[in-house]
């Protein structure tokens, strides 16, 4: 933990006298702040009480739990591009973000995470509620900061948005004392733009840029792999243009998705371990591997030992610590992914490697007469998650924001949803935290209200954060839940089934009626079982004007394939349980 710059601390501006806790949301609303997601509780209650007199400038959203306040405020930052804010109390309150802070700070989601704390005073005396929130949340922070008097305040925050946005994106959290908020000052703000010794990005190398095109120019089966650091940069565009000039297929991994549309010709799909067929085993195959903003992840990379052995690798990435930690680049590119591709689209020449992108389709052809045509019209009576999550796809026209918990619901949402509009999709990645999926959709749908917002979630994932639908209904937000409903916690059965001879050890659950919940939050639902059900269903949740939870019972044994096993080569993967 560093303080704020002796240099920042010094600037000044026109001062009028206020409480910290004032302080602290007149900071907020110069950063452009205009939700908070948060809980209040004794040591943040200062704030709370600021925040009473501007409730037409910031609108809060008092969540049920403070988890679900991080999430949300994963969900809108996701979906806006903009840094997310959420408040919680000292002790449990603040203890209860950490889980959603450690998913922020390996997803790359900017948060700024404000939590109360116990009077000065009484720092290290175990007072009520008192908890060492600096030091619980310094390993998934960029940067953390406990502010003891009001003139600190300003300049922590201001330095709080500028470490969350800049570089690679990630949670700050600053832990304010009581006395603090209470203690009067005067205020002056000015946004920080610099922090000495801090270095958000660095400047592009011109000669690894023209090693890396040359390397490409001269390939003969070049493949692209793009991660999120193309949508935090925004880059979209510049990721089409240079594909398309380059002829070179491309793949995503599962923060990567809607950065490209899906359509797109030189798309490929989805790479990791439930990722498509074709992406998966070209990895192997190609002589050039070139990754943008993605940190080969081991979901991605199966065994590195066995991972593009064959192929010269251009790594182009904004994070230096990030650069041959998994994967040993053969040339590295540090810096921004738009202004890295911007001028590495100038550097290549024009080219088209038809017969290699040909290879793409028919490992495509394959995946689809083995696995897609299984999932999307089955033989058997039983509804299959992937025929649910496409049927919503394209009742949406493929313009809604998916917002999936993690587990199968997670992989058959990533698989069988189309994308043609970026930051469409929104999920844990790295952490794989349940009950991720229900408070990060209303941050989505608070982020793009005039967006479909579907959230697909798995019966498990939905029960540890049940208690949000109470959010939903109070805010009235048109938030769709589709709950893909097996009755056990299916990612963890399909390995119990694959790997443990189906001894399936305490995954199976005996669930509630999901749609009468719902009724209680004063949300309406239906239960669907059969197929002739689907469409006229989904039809009718899509249209609904309010929230609706649609509960879908899918097959028991309805298995997420493709599948790299665990510690297996990306070429080893697996397209069903016969295998």
């Amino acid at each position: 933990m560093t303080a704020p710059s002796k240099e920042f601390m010094e600037m000044k501006q026109e001062a009028i006298q206020m409480t910290g806790a004032e302080a602290v949301i007149r900071s907020l609303l110069e950063e452009g702040v205009e939700t908070i997601f948060g809980y209040p509780g004794g040591a943040i209650m200062p704030v709370y009480d600021a925040l009473y007199d501007f409730d037409k400038q910031v609108r809060h959203i008092l969540t049920r739990h403070e988890q679900g306040a991080v999430h949300a405020a994963q969900g809108y930052a996701r979906v806006t591009g903009k840094v997310g804010v959420c408040f919680a109390t000292s002790g449990p309150g603040a203890t209860n973000l950490i889980t959603g802070i450690a998913d922020a700070m390996i997803d790359s989601t900017p948060l700024v995470c404000i939590t109360g704390q116990v009077a000065s005073p009484l720092l290290g005396t175990d007072a009520f509620q008192e908890s060492d929130v600096v030091g619980i949340s310094m390993p998934v922070t960029k940067w953390n900061y406990q502010i003891t008097t009001p003139e600190e305040i300003p300049t922590a925050i201001a330095q709080a948005f500028y470490i969350a946005r800049s570089g690679r994106p990630g949670p700050v959290l600053l832990d304010l004392t009581k006395d603090a908020q209470f203690g009067k000052f005067d205020f002056s703000y000015t946004r920080c733009e610099k922090i000495r010794s801090y270095v958000p990005e660095y400047p592009l190398d011109k000669g690894s840029l023209k090693t890396a095109a040359d390397l490409i120019d001269g390939a003969k089966k070049p493949f692209l792999l793009f991660g999120q650091g193309v949508i935090l940069s925004g880059a979209e565009r510049e990721l089409q243009e240079f594909i398309e000039k380059a002829g070179i297929p491309a793949a995503g991994t599962l923060l990567g998705l809607s950065a490209l549309d899906s359509d797109h010709k030189l798309h490929t799909g989805m790479l990791g371990m439930h990722g498509n067929y074709g992406p998966n085993i070209k990895t192997n195959e190609c002589d050039v591997l070139i990754a943008v903003g993605m940190r080969f992840d081991d979901r991605v990379t199966g065994d590195v030992k066995r991972y593009a052995r064959q192929a010269k690798v251009i790594h182009l990435e904004i994070d230096p610590s990030e650069i041959d930690k998994i994967i040993k680049a053969d040339v590295a590119v540090l810096g921004d992914a738009k202004k890295s591709l911007r001028m590495l689209t100038r550097l290549v020449k024009k080219q088209e490697h038809k017969e290699w992108v040909n290879e793409f389709h028919q490992a495509a052809d394959i995946e689809m007469e083995q696995v897609i045509q299984r999932d999307l019209f089955p033989a058997k009576a039983g509804l299959t998650m992937g025929e649910v999550v496409r049927m919503s796809s394209e009742l949406t026209n493929n313009h809604s924001v998916v917002v999936a918990d993690v587990g199968q619901n997670q992989m058959a949402a990533a698989r069988y949803s189309k994308f043609s509009q970026t930051r469409s999709h929104i999920s844990s990645g790295g952490l794989g935290t349940m009950g991720f999926g229900l408070p990060a959709a209303i941050g989505a749908k608070i982020g793009a209200p005039d967006r479909d917002v579907v959230a697909f979630v798995g019966d498990g994932g939905l029960q540890m954060t049940i208690q949000e639908l109470g959010t939903i209904a109070q805010e009235h937000l048109p938030v769709k839940v589709v709950v893909l409903n097996n009755h056990f916690l299916g990612m963890v059965r399909q390995w119990q089934q694959l790997f443990f001879e189906r001894r399936y050890s305490f995954t199976e659950m005996v669930n509630p009626n999901f749609v009468k919940i719902a009724e209680g939050f004063g949300i309406p639902g239906k239960q669907v079982t059969t197929r002739e059900e689907l469409q006229v269903a989904m039809k009718e949740m899509i249209e609904h004007p309010g929230p609706y939870l649609l509960d879908v019972l899918v097959e028991k044994e309805d298995n997420i394939f493709p599948m790299v096993p665990s510690g297996a080569s990306v070429s080893d993967i697996l397209l069903s349980a016969e295998e």
